[in-house]
């Protein structure tokens, strides 16, 4: 079943609304961005967080010590890089991760499709998951998905850039991601909005129970 997860939370109306309707990844954006959140803020909303649903950390070329330390702390339950984090960073993480956590973390490594060479490099990385993206990510505009249909991808990727209520479940459909990442494709006037959450949430699992 394709997974879902919402990018980009930074209020306690946020966590309320992903509480009610289930996604399976929340994401927490540490990196500059509009969706900015501090180490603090994150606290508050990872304790008021559904037990169910996983938090993601967003970095860009991030604080290798901080992150772990995040994690090590329960406030993020994955590291997503979205920087130009090379696989020596990844190995880096996984060992930082389970020396001061006693596990590794689950790494996620944002490629560029705007660059499908990247794609190439990262086919044999230690990073658990990919995240397919347009650009540096954060734009709410999709790259050409028909790449998709002339690669394979070897390991399980989240596609991300331009998901919205309306694309989702075809886009689940056609490329079978392991997962979809919403973030401006469930705002409205920059904010999330609960109604498109629980559209982009239903359009997926629905059209997952009508092909069971």
């Amino acid at each position: 079943m394709t997974k879902i997860k919402i990018c980009g939370l930074t209020r306690i109306e946020d966590i309320l609304a992903v509480n009610l309707l289930r996604p399976d990844y929340i994401g927490f954006v540490f990196a500059k961005s509009r969706r900015q959140i501090d180490g603090e803020g994150a606290k508050r909303l990872k304790e008021g967080l559904h037990p169910s649903i996983q938090a993601v950390g967003v970095f860009v070329n991030g604080d290798l010590d901080w992150e772990a330390e995040l994690f090590r702390q329960g406030i993020i339950d994955g590291i997503q890089l979205h920087g130009q984090e090379d696989e020596e960073t990844v190995r880096r993480l996984k060992r930082l991760t389970k020396k001061v956590a006693g596990r590794e973390a689950c790494i996620i490594k944002a490629v560029s499709m705007d660059h499908v060479q990247e794609l190439e490099a990262w086919q044999e990385s230690m990073a658990d998951y990919l995240l397919l993206d347009n650009g540096a990510g954060g734009s709410g505009r999709a790259f050409d998905h028909r790449i998709l249909h002339t690669k394979e991808i070897k390991k399980p990727f989240f596609l991300a850039g331009g998901v919205t209520p309306q694309n989702a479940a075809k886009l689940a459909g056609t490329y079978h991601p392991f997962a979809l990442d919403s973030s401006s494709g469930v705002e409205t006037d920059g904010v999330k909005d609960k109604d498109k959450i629980r559209q982009i949430i239903e359009a997926v699992r629905e059209r997952e129970t009508a092909c069971k």
